[in-house]
């Protein structure tokens, strides 16, 4: 069985350059882009109004966003090596620290940030893992080491347990936070992932990249329990749905896809633009209907909304 999702909203020329990264909140989305600027729209209104502009976040642009589960926190990495830390304040954002660790350019590259906002991860060029804690002072605690392969993807669990990474050579890991060690090296893909997500339970790890391929694995055994085709090109990005049951992801041919996790189907396609999808992001559910927003190399941000009928 299908599921239909209709456009109920495109802000035409988000930014001047190519948008490479969402962030969703429980009330707004986060989009930053090859440009300096960092813009946050409300998802509360039918026409997501623009709710703040943090001018000159960046000065080279921003590569990643990623934003608490809480609403409060959220961060961007930049294409000069900086890291900053922004908070929301009566409704504001402001900058609330940055991440100095001798950083150079592609030195942090994909970013993520725990659900109550207290932890960074990251990966870097030459595939170490790095954590560090928002609140010590941005201590640096944690240092994972990898094949020495280009980080290109990181999540965070829901409950802060695990920490999984992709990348250049294929190679995914999930490490344990609270033991320090290694938990799984993860087959199946061989070629250079570019996402990583935790389902919201923490039961289950999507991958995805080159492979054109989605790979789910169990989290507890490290097994992988499933392959989800139907892309045609490199897959850029994914995100899983509030209730776990499916997954979203968007690709380098403009093609984002949903698909049933319990069928293991493709349950719906739509094809914005035949430009790059940098970054989907499921929007905070509303009533029954879920919905979700897709960003990339047309500088345009799409709104999708379930078709419920009646």
């Amino acid at each position: 069985m299908s599921k239909q999702y209709l456009t109920t909203h495109t802000i035409d020329d988000a930014h001047i350059t190519d948008i490479f990264s969402l962030a969703a909140t429980p009330h707004q989305i986060i989009s930053a882009s090859g440009s300096s600027d960092i813009k946050i729209y409300s998802t509360n209104e039918p026409d997501f109004p623009l709710a703040q502009t943090l001018d000159a976040a960046h000065k080279l642009g921003v590569h990643h966003l990623a934003a608490s589960r809480n609403g409060h926190h959220f961060a961007s990495a930049g294409f000069v090596g900086d890291v900053k830390l922004w908070r929301c304040e009566e409704g504001q954002w402001a900058k609330n620290g940055e991440i100095v660790d001798g950083n150079k350019a592609g030195e942090i590259w994909a970013i993520a940030i725990s659900a109550e906002g207290q932890y960074l991860a990251a990966t870097s060029v030459d595939g170490r893992i790095n954590v560090w804690d928002n609140v010590g002072g941005h201590r640096k605690i944690r240092e994972f080491e990898t094949k020495g392969s280009f980080g290109m993807a990181i999540d965070l669990s829901a409950d802060g347990r695990y920490t999984a990474s992709g990348h250049e050579n294929g190679g995914v890991y999930i490490f344990n936070n609270d033991t320090g060690r290694l938990l799984h090296s993860l087959p199946g893909l061989i070629k250079a992932v570019r996402a990583v997500v935790f389902s919201p339970a923490g039961k289950l790890l999507a991958a995805a990249g080159d492979a054109r391929v989605i790979a789910l694995y169990d989290v507890a055994s490290g097994e992988q329990i499933a392959n989800l085709t139907g892309h045609g090109a490199w897959i850029f990005s994914l995100g899983w749905s509030d209730t776990g049951e499916f997954l979203l992801s968007g690709a380098y041919d403009g093609k984002a896809k949903v698909w049933s996790i319990d069928r293991r189907e493709c349950v719906a396609t739509h094809t914005e633009t035949d430009k790059t999808l940098w970054s989907v992001k499921w929007l905070p559910k509303t009533g029954r209907s879920e919905g979700f927003a897709t960003a990339g190399a047309n500088r345009s941000i799409s709104f999708y909304r379930e078709a419920t009928g009646g």
